[in-house]
Formats: structure tokens, C-alpha cells, sequence
């Protein structure tokens, strides 16, 4: 079992959320059942897998829920291309998000590598 809390990915993935929470608030109202719900439940999915992850006995099952943390991360830069798309976000936003998102993608897919390996 891992602890999650101490996963400098997981903590990545909570300020992700926060600063993604923060962004959505600008969005027009009719993307807030669309579009921002679905952000919002991808992004929250990164570090839910995370923490639902470690408490599994194997590292075969941690590298799975890890797995789904990279996929939610995939699905949030989607979100982030349709949202750049419609003028929802500006560049700088987009730019700033999606580096942050990447950055947490590469750091998952390290960490499946690592527990893969041992």
C-alpha cells in the first residue's frame, strides 16, 4: 500500500483542481452542465484514482488506478482544447493549464514506470 499523501503527483492533482474550479467560474453559464461539469469531474478523477489507487495491497492494481489518473488527465487537456476552441479560456490560461496537466500526466506515467519496476 502507498500513501497517497505523501505523492507529490497527488498533491499536484489537488491544486490542478483548485486552480481548474477557479477558471470554470468564467465560463458562460450555459457550458456550467456541460462542458465544466465534465472538466470538473476529469480533473477531480485524477487524484480520486490516485487515493483510491493506494489502497489497493498490489502494485498491479495501484498501476491501474494510476492508468485512470492518466487517462482523466488526457480527457482534462481535451477539455482544455474545446475550451480554447469557443473562446472560453484565453491562450495564457490554456498555456498555463495545460502545462499543468502535462506535468502531472508525465509524473504519473514515471510513477507507473517506477511501481512497474519493482
Amino acid at each position: 500500500m502507498h500513501n497517497f499523501k505523501k505523492l507529490k503527483v497527488y498533491d499536484k492533482a489537488i491544486d490542478l483542481g483548485c486552480v481548474v474550479r477557479k477558471t470554470l467560474k468564467t465560463y458562460p453559464k450555459e457550458e456550467m452542465f456541460a462542458l465544466s461539469q465534465q472538466y470538473r469531474r476529469a480533473v477531480d478523477s485524477i487524484a480520486l484514482n490516485i487515493a483510491e489507487g493506494s489502497g489497493n495491497s498490489s502494485e498491479k492494481e495501484f498501476s491501474k488506478f494510476l492508468d485512470y489518473s492518466i487517462r482523466s488527465g488526457y480527457e482534462c487537456i481535451c477539455c482544455l482544447d474545446i475550451s480554447l476552441k469557443n473562446e472560453f479560456i484565453t491562450k495564457g490560461i490554456y498555456d498555463q493549464l495545460f502545462n499543468h496537466t502535462d506535468e502531472i500526466i508525465a509524473m504519473l506515467i514515471g510513477l507507473q514506470k517506477k511501481i512497474k519496476n519493482t
